[in-house]
């Protein structure tokens, strides 16, 4: 199932901030290089959404579970303020590799930190206090509802969760869809909805994506 028409894709992408050359070189390196995972690659559109997002919260201290070749961080570090952090959970080192080289060229290399290890490990590791202000969850789906609930308990009221692929081409609303992946973001999904600490909406953006702000 488009959840994006793909008539109306190309109108989407000339209508939001454009991709800057360092964006733009990195989605053709990943393409040529990865050409089997492009699907783990976020968007420009969903790029831009993610920066502005970062900016709207006033967020310093953010979260990423999922770096795959660095799209994603970049666009959440160039909306933190100059001290602003960004903690990138990854497990691949060769996938990460090109995210340090785009790190560097994009000039947010000093506000992140990437740590190579199981995501829930990590996130399990960090102080139990609302530190969290913003977190993006795009990895391994069967792992989402640990990792929501790591970051949740750790997000300071008013900050805000995004995670992506949450309507996996359509298939969350297919009873015959039964992929461990599909089930895990039905659940996740649910969770959300029945989850009193915070306020949450699916947008039909891109493969779907849930925001979810944590209530005072």
């Amino acid at each position: 199932m488009d959840i994006v028409n793909p008539a109306l894709s190309d109108y989407l992408l000339a209508h939001c901030t454009p991709a800057d050359d360092v964006l733009r070189d990195l989605a053709a390196e990943t393409r040529r290089a990865l050409p089997d995972h492009l699907s783990m690659q976020i968007t420009q559109d969903e790029g831009a959404f993610l920066t502005l997002l970062v900016r709207l919260t006033g967020a310093r201290r953010a979260v990423e579970v999922g770096t795959f070749t660095g799209y994603s961080s970049i666009c959440i570090a160039r909306g933190l303020p100059a001290d602003g952090r960004l903690l990138a959970c990854d497990v691949s080192d060769e996938w990460t590799s090109v995210a340090r080289r785009y790190w560097e060229r994009a000039g947010v290399a000093d506000r992140i930190d990437l740590r190579l290890a199981p995501a829930a490990e990590t996130l399990r590791a960090l102080p139990s206090g609302e530190t969290v202000d913003f977190a993006f969850i795009d990895a391994d789906k069967t792992g989402y509802p640990v990792y929501y609930e790591e970051l949740v308990t750790r997000l300071r009221p008013g900050g805000l969760i995004v995670l992506d692929n949450m309507l996996r081409a359509g298939r969350v609303v297919d009873p015959a869809a039964q992929d461990p992946a599909d089930i895990a973001i039905r659940e996740m999904s649910d969770i959300i909805a029945a989850d009193k600490r915070v306020e949450s909406v699916l947008l039909p953006l891109r493969d779907g994506v849930t925001l979810v702000r944590k209530l005072a």
